[in-house]
């Protein structure tokens, strides 16, 4: 009787502790439309203080593979966010530029806004409430 009693806290204290990991929302990203293998998909998520600044406040990257990729975000609290993604071809962790400015890599962003002229943080922006969410961005 003592074993089965230990063996139900033990179980009770490992469904807590596993219920306390999770802080905050799971962000999936699917990149639609890799148009080759090789090389690299990275992604972004920022806010406003570092969209188009900086590295995003949180990264991820997967291998290029034609067609869909998915990548996560764990653990976002809530908040506003972008979510900016590239397919850094030749895996030298930047977007390269035509003389022009005119980027020579495949990219996209949340909100899939693609105007004229660079991207800003409120065609991109979303809110993350403590829900999981995905998104699908498309090259």
């Amino acid at each position: 009787m003592k074993k089965l009693g230990f063996l139900l806290s033990a179980l009770c204290i490992g469904f807590t502790t596993m219920a306390q990991d999770k802080s905050g929302a799971t962000i999936t990203v699917v990149v639609e439309n890799v148009l080759s293998d090789g090389g690299t998909i990275l992604a972004g998520l920022h806010n406003n203080e570092s969209f188009m600044k900086s590295n995003g406040i949180a990264n991820a990257s997967a291998p290029a593979v034609k067609g869909e990729v998915s990548l996560t975000f764990e653990n976002v609290q809530p908040g506003t966010y972008a979510i900016m993604v590239m397919h850094d071809a030749n895996d030298n962790q930047r977007m390269d530029m035509e003389a022009n400015g005119m980027p020579t890599e495949s990219y996209g962003m949340s909100g899939n806004e693609m105007s004229m002229g660079p991207p800003t943080f409120d065609g991109a922006k979303f809110e993350v409430t403590d829900a999981d969410q995905e998104f699908r961005i498309r090259f």
